[in-house]
């Protein structure tokens, strides 16, 4: 299919048409796609070898990291899919879409939802990582995190009927909360979050009851994890200062990474880094930042999709060595859905993934800024920085029973509803999805048929690690 060049519905087209003409718009793509029609997925003969999609996605990337990457692909089918958004925007780009368009987050599975700081120091529940951030058809983000739980239900051992409940939990929450916004004024979309006081409300259970206890343990154990937390983690004293604690390849300080004076010129590179990306933050925030000195870097391995691309940590001190601060500068190529969506409008990548967070995301971090950088090899990249630790509550899907995944499931559907309401139609959208469940049951049988050809994508990188044609690390854990 060729790649989608309809611009998404304009914030002044929305102005210029009235409500039941916009839902008009939502009603006429079901002519073009069904709702049920999103329950088919059949790849097709000439469907790309998933392995040279991932092959060509590590040409790109530091090559004594690449095996990382196979590694922690190769754990499990879960795992497998969090590296394989590049392998399902081919698959979804390959089919017919709605033209519906939003910001996408473009890996929404449900890793990527969690606990976050707001700025004003409020716990909320949001989207989280927007390293393939493009706008595109609603409905492939909604696809992506139904997948993710269906996989997710199947590693826990859950009955078919009890993954599907999952599925329609958090479909069905998209849904009715797109219904919500498409009635709201539009000042009250824009300002809408999921504090973690409303999350509590949504939860079924009587007062102190099963859940409720384990949402106030995650919330507690969120608002531990600060710059402080992960300093102590990290770092440690050395000639009374704190310095990166190393731990090669998943952390090197840059002085172990390129002895010498190479070393020093990389330092002074990030140093300039920190400096110039300033420019990208509000004046208030550019002072805050000045209060911070640079005390040391690294380069740090994360994620399981993101292994590979160049990632820094930059240990900041403020007032003394007990004021510390982390910041990741982490590089941004090009959008995974960019082939099938068409190219970003932002010259820079790094501006890319933040306009993209900032569009989606209820209360961004105070830090996030984009810059681009010349390496040593004479080639530019773009980065975008942003704190690495502020508040951030991480799911454990593997010790959630079937009722607390389908808890989840539905934070995961309402809070994409509410990203997707920022940027696109939320009066379209809601025209096309309906009342009933149509759409809901369709994602239920698409999300299996995914999981399904997840997991034999999963056994074809297993099958290229045995036969040679890739090598993968498998003693360092995500």
């Amino acid at each position: 299919m060729a790649p989608l060049h309809d611009a998404p519905l304009s914030t002044a087209a929305e102005g210029a048409l009235s409500p039941a003409e916009r839902a008009q718009i939502g009603k006429a793509a079901r002519a073009r796609v069904p709702r049920s029609d999103h329950a088919l997925f059949e790849p097709g003969r000439k469907r790309p070898d998933p392995v040279g999609i991932i092959e060509r996605q590590s040409a790109a990337r530091v090559p004594e990291l690449v095996p990382v990457r196979y590694g922690r692909m190769l754990e499990s089918p879960f795992r497998f899919y969090r590296g394989a958004a590049a392998i399902m925007a081919s698959d979804l780009g390959a089919g017919p879409h709605t033209g519906l368009y939003a910001q996408l987050c473009g890996d929404a599975h449900l890793l990527n939802f969690r606990l976050l700081a707001s700025p004003e120091r409020h716990l909320v529940f949001d989207l989280n990582d927007f390293d393939e951030t493009l706008p595109g058809p609603f409905e492939w983000d909604v696809k992506r995190l139904a997948a993710s739980l269906v996989i997710a239900g199947r590693a826990n051992g859950f009955p078919v009927k009890d993954s599907e409940a999952v599925v329609r939990a958090a479909v069905a929450a998209y849904r009715e909360r797109m219904r919500e916004f498409a009635g709201m004024r539009t000042l009250d979309v824009w300002y809408a979050r999921d504090d973690f006081d409303r999350i509590a409300e949504l939860l079924p259970e009587p007062p102190g009851g099963k859940d409720e206890r384990r949402a106030a343990r995650a919330a507690s154990k969120a608002r531990t994890r600060t710059s402080l937390q992960a300093a102590g983690k990290l770092t440690r004293v050395v000639d009374g200062t704190h310095r990166i604690i190393s731990d090669p390849p998943l952390i090197t300080p840059v002085a172990q990474l390129l002895p010498g004076t190479r070393g020093e010129e990389l330092a002074r590179t990030l140093r300039d880094l920190v400096a110039d990306y300033q420019r990208s933050l509000s004046s208030e925030r550019r002072h805050l930042l000045s209060r911070f000195r640079v005390a040391d870097m690294a380069r740090k391995v994360v994620g399981v999709g993101s292994v590979g691309t160049r990632c820094w940590i930059i240990l900041l001190l403020g007032r003394d060595d007990d004021d510390p601060l982390l910041l990741q500068a982490k590089e941004a190529g090009e959008s995974v859905l960019a082939p099938h969506c068409g190219a970003s409008g932002y010259d820079n990548q790094g501006e890319r993934v933040v306009a993209g967070q900032r569009l989606m995301q209820a209360a961004a971090d105070i830090f996030l800024g984009w810059e681009r950088v010349t390496g040593f090899d004479g080639r530019e990249r773009d980065f975008y920085v942003r704190q690495l630790r502020d508040w951030k509550g991480i799911a454990r899907p593997e010790t959630m029973d079937a009722g607390t995944l389908a808890l989840f499931a539905r934070l995961c559907g309402a809070s994409l509803a509410r990203a997707h309401a920022r940027s696109g139609d939320p009066i379209a959208i809601a025209a096309y999805l309906g009342r009933g469940d149509s759409f809901d049951r369709a994602l239920v049988e698409f999300a299996g048929a995914y999981a399904d050809q997840n997991q034999h994508d999963h056994h074809a990188l297993a099958d290229a690690v045995a036969t040679g044609r890739v090598t993968a690390r498998t003693d360092l854990a995500a």
